[in-house]
Protein backbone atom coordinates (compact mmCIF):
# COMPACT_ATOMS: atom_id res chain seq x y z
CA UNK A 1 0.00 0.00 0.00
CA UNK A 2 2.23 2.88 -1.45
CA UNK A 3 -0.17 6.17 -1.75
CA UNK A 4 0.96 8.91 -3.53
CA UNK A 5 0.89 12.51 -1.70
CA UNK A 6 -1.49 14.96 -3.05
CA UNK A 7 -0.23 17.51 -5.19
CA UNK A 8 -1.75 20.73 -2.66
CA UNK A 9 0.40 18.27 -0.15
CA UNK A 10 3.67 18.48 -1.93
CA UNK A 11 3.24 22.28 -2.70
CA UNK A 12 2.40 23.25 0.83
CA UNK A 13 5.38 21.41 2.12
CA UNK A 14 7.57 22.81 -0.34
CA UNK A 15 6.14 26.31 0.17
CA UNK A 16 6.61 25.80 4.13
CA UNK A 17 10.41 24.37 3.85
CA UNK A 18 11.37 27.49 1.65
CA UNK A 19 9.20 29.93 4.00
CA UNK A 20 10.56 28.77 7.10
CA UNK A 21 14.61 28.62 5.46
CA UNK A 22 14.38 32.33 3.83
CA UNK A 23 12.96 33.60 7.18
CA UNK A 24 15.71 32.41 9.05
CA UNK A 25 18.32 33.15 6.73
CA UNK A 26 16.80 36.74 6.43
CA UNK A 27 16.77 37.30 9.90
CA UNK A 28 19.77 36.19 10.19
CA UNK A 29 21.11 38.69 7.56
CA UNK A 30 19.62 41.49 9.11
CA UNK A 31 21.04 40.41 12.42
CA UNK A 32 23.16 42.65 14.33
CA UNK A 33 25.33 40.23 15.09
CA UNK A 34 29.16 39.39 14.43
CA UNK A 35 29.43 37.11 11.15
CA UNK A 36 31.04 34.23 13.11
CA UNK A 37 27.94 34.14 15.02
CA UNK A 38 25.97 34.61 11.65
CA UNK A 39 28.24 31.50 10.33
CA UNK A 40 27.25 29.45 13.71
CA UNK A 41 23.38 29.84 13.49
CA UNK A 42 23.71 29.12 9.71
CA UNK A 43 25.81 25.39 10.08
CA UNK A 44 23.20 24.44 13.38
CA UNK A 45 20.41 25.24 10.54
CA UNK A 46 22.21 23.18 7.66
CA UNK A 47 23.28 20.35 10.18
CA UNK A 48 19.76 20.22 11.38
CA UNK A 49 18.02 19.95 8.21
CA UNK A 50 20.22 16.90 6.91
CA UNK A 51 19.98 15.24 10.13
CA UNK A 52 16.08 15.29 10.03
CA UNK A 53 16.05 14.21 6.74
CA UNK A 54 18.60 11.03 7.55
CA UNK A 55 16.30 10.50 10.86
CA UNK A 56 13.00 10.35 8.29
CA UNK A 57 14.71 8.12 6.08
CA UNK A 58 16.33 5.69 8.34
CA UNK A 59 12.89 5.44 10.53
CA UNK A 60 10.62 4.77 7.41
CA UNK A 61 13.28 2.35 6.47
CA UNK A 62 13.01 0.50 9.60
CA UNK A 63 9.33 0.36 9.38
CA UNK A 64 9.36 -0.99 5.37
CA UNK A 65 11.80 -3.83 6.74
CA UNK A 66 15.07 -1.97 4.84
CA UNK A 67 18.16 -2.75 6.82
CA UNK A 68 19.39 -0.05 8.88
CA UNK A 69 22.17 -0.77 10.90
CA UNK A 70 21.47 0.47 14.78
CA UNK A 71 24.69 2.81 14.71
CA UNK A 72 23.34 4.98 12.22
CA UNK A 73 19.75 4.70 13.45
CA UNK A 74 21.30 5.93 16.65
CA UNK A 75 23.67 8.51 14.96
CA UNK A 76 20.69 9.74 12.82
CA UNK A 77 18.39 10.42 16.11
CA UNK A 78 21.61 11.90 18.01
CA UNK A 79 22.30 14.54 15.41
CA UNK A 80 18.98 15.52 14.81
CA UNK A 81 18.80 16.53 18.86
CA UNK A 82 21.87 17.68 19.17
CA UNK A 83 21.28 20.13 16.24
CA UNK A 84 18.50 21.35 18.46
CA UNK A 85 20.25 21.53 21.96
CA UNK A 86 22.66 23.22 19.89
CA UNK A 87 20.42 25.66 18.58
CA UNK A 88 18.79 25.95 22.21
CA UNK A 89 22.00 26.92 23.53
CA UNK A 90 22.83 29.33 21.31
CA UNK A 91 19.99 30.96 21.08
CA UNK A 92 20.09 30.92 25.23
CA UNK A 93 23.29 32.56 25.61
CA UNK A 94 23.02 35.22 22.33
CA UNK A 95 22.35 39.17 23.09
CA UNK A 96 19.08 39.09 21.45
CA UNK A 97 15.60 39.77 22.49
CA UNK A 98 13.45 37.22 23.34
CA UNK A 99 10.84 37.61 20.10
CA UNK A 100 13.98 37.47 17.80
CA UNK A 101 15.09 34.09 19.89
CA UNK A 102 11.61 32.56 19.26
CA UNK A 103 11.49 33.89 15.83
CA UNK A 104 14.88 31.38 15.17
CA UNK A 105 13.63 28.91 17.38
CA UNK A 106 10.15 28.46 15.46
CA UNK A 107 11.54 29.38 11.57
CA UNK A 108 13.99 26.42 12.58
CA UNK A 109 11.56 23.81 13.76
CA UNK A 110 9.33 24.88 10.97
CA UNK A 111 12.32 24.25 8.58
CA UNK A 112 13.13 20.67 10.18
CA UNK A 113 9.23 19.96 9.60
CA UNK A 114 9.02 20.41 6.55
CA UNK A 115 12.28 18.82 5.24
CA UNK A 116 10.81 15.81 6.70
CA UNK A 117 7.20 16.58 4.86
CA UNK A 118 9.64 16.88 1.63
CA UNK A 119 11.59 14.18 2.30
CA UNK A 120 8.61 11.56 2.86
CA UNK A 121 6.76 13.30 -0.49
CA UNK A 122 9.90 13.00 -2.52
CA UNK A 123 10.26 8.65 -1.78
CA UNK A 124 6.19 8.59 -1.73
CA UNK A 125 6.23 9.86 -5.01
CA UNK A 126 8.54 7.32 -6.31
CA UNK A 127 5.13 5.28 -6.72
CA UNK A 128 6.73 1.89 -6.40
CA UNK A 129 6.91 -0.68 -4.13
CA UNK A 130 9.85 -0.97 -1.66
CA UNK A 131 11.83 -4.25 -1.73
CA UNK A 132 11.03 -6.88 0.94
CA UNK A 133 13.43 -7.04 3.40
CA UNK A 134 15.66 -10.06 2.24
CA UNK A 135 15.85 -8.28 -1.36
CA UNK A 136 16.80 -5.12 0.34
CA UNK A 137 20.99 -5.83 -0.45
CA UNK A 138 20.47 -5.74 -3.99
CA UNK A 139 19.68 -1.78 -4.19
CA UNK A 140 22.71 -1.06 -1.76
Amino acid sequence: MNQKPSNAFVAASWATLLTGITAYLIGLWNADMLLNEKGYYFAILMFGLFSAISLQKSVRDQLEGIPVTNIYYGLSWFSTLLAIVLLTVGLWNADLLLSEKGFYGMSFLLSLFAAIAVQKNTRDSLGREMPAKQDAELYY
